[in-house]
Formats: C-alpha cells, sequence, structure tokens
C-alpha cells in the first residue's frame, strides 16, 4: 500500500492561532520502504514561544527567512496528490493544515487520512501508553530524535507499514474501509476549497 506519512511542528496547540512552523512528509511505497521526502521549515509569522521551541528545539534564527505557510501549501497539496495520508494524532496535524487551507484558499491532498493512533490501539492492545515513541520503542524501530517534522513522519510510517503487515494474513492487505473502521470515525479527507475571485467595490457615481 502506498501511503504519505506526514507531521508538523507548531508554534502551540491551538489550530487557527498558534501557526505551522515546520512540515515533514515521507511517502512509502508498497514494501514500505521510503521513497521522496517533503520537509521545510515554515516562516509562522510570529515568535516560537520558549515553550514551543524547549519541546521541537526550532528557534527564531531558523525560522528566518524560510518561506511562508502560503508559499508551500500549494506545493505541499501537488506532492502529496491522492496518495493516502497517514499521520499520529492525525487531527492535531490535519487541523492546522485545514485552517490554513481554509484561511488562504489553496489547494489540498485529495487522499483519505488516516490517524495510527486509535489503529494502533487495536492492533496492539495493552500497552502502557500510545505516544509514538512508546510505539516505536515497542516495535523496535530504530531512532534518534522526536519532535521534528521530517523524523516524526518517517517513524509513523514505519509503524503504519507494521501495522499493515499484521493486518495482512497470507499477505492480503487490509481494504482501506477496513482501516478506516478501525479509526472508529468517519472517512477523513482534507477540503477542496475552489477559490473564490476577489469581489472589487462599486463606486456610487
Amino acid at each position: 500500500m502506498r501511503f504519505i506519512a506526514f507531521d508538523l511542528e507548531t508554534t502551540g496547540t491551538l489550530p487557527g492561532v498558534d501557526q505551522i512552523a515546520e512540515i515533514g512528509a515521507v511517502r512509502f511505497n508498497e514494501m514500505g520502504v521510503p521513497e521522496t521526502i517533503f520537509a521545510t521549515l515554515v516562516n509562522p509569522g510570529i515568535p516560537m514561544p520558549e515553550a514551543a521551541s524547549r519541546v521541537n528545539g526550532i528557534t527564531d534564527d531558523m525560522l528566518a527567512g524560510q518561506p511562508k505557510i502560503t508559499d508551500v501549501l500549494d506545493a505541499f497539496a501537488e506532492w502529496c496528490g491522492d496518495d493516502i495520508m497517514v499521520a499520529h494524532n492525525a487531527a492535531f496535524d490535519a487541523q492546522f493544515l485545514i485552517a490554513d487551507i481554509k484561511k488562504h484558499e489553496t489547494t489540498a491532498p485529495r487522499g483519505v487520512i488516516l490517524d495510527t493512533l486509535p489503529i494502533a490501539r487495536k492492533v496492539y492492545p495493552g500497552l502502557a501508553n500510545y505516544k509514538l515513541g512508546t510505539l516505536v520503542q515497542h516495535l523496535g524501530i530504530p531512532s534518534t530524535n522526536f519532535h521534528r517534522a521530517e523524523e516524526d513522519a518517517a517513524y509513523c510510517g514505519q509503524l503504519f507499514h507494521k501495522m499493515i503487515v499484521r493486518l495482512s494474513p497470507q499477505g492480503v492487505e487490509p481494504a482501506l474501509d477496513t482501516l478506516i473502521s478501525l479509526t472508529q470515525k468517519p472517512e477523513q479527507r482534507f477540503p477542496q476549497i475552489e477559490k473564490q475571485p476577489k469581489q472589487l467595490g462599486l463606486l456610487e457615481l
């Protein structure tokens, strides 16, 4: 199963208020091997709060001169195309992207969004918690740093592939509908916004 694992780093936890500071995405082929990467820091237009910087290690100096989100979203959507989109606790990352897609009326990835968090709870019951780091350690996935977008996307992709293998008796991959049902949520996709022409004011004569 081909898919894209993605992750964001942000200035905080409130979509539409806090801003995206980094996008990382890794495209995996049918064998679970990474093929291509989309990774960029994003100038959020606001200072990086100290609390967020302590978590992700991203500083204002690193963000200076980086592209703005309006320069990134269309390129990201084109790169993703129709591929399945996978993230750990996907609602968090998706809501940040959705807020900016709607605000700036940009294009968006077209594939179904799958959340590895609820799937992992079904596939690996009984763990102390289901944080990405815990799952990576449990499955013996080699790891170095966490809380940077590209690295976390890569870990998420490896986790997802291992779950696909576990859910594939006799090598038959689960149907997409089965994976969606394991998330215990309706099918999730990014909104496809048709950019509206700006209205010009009319002058009274």
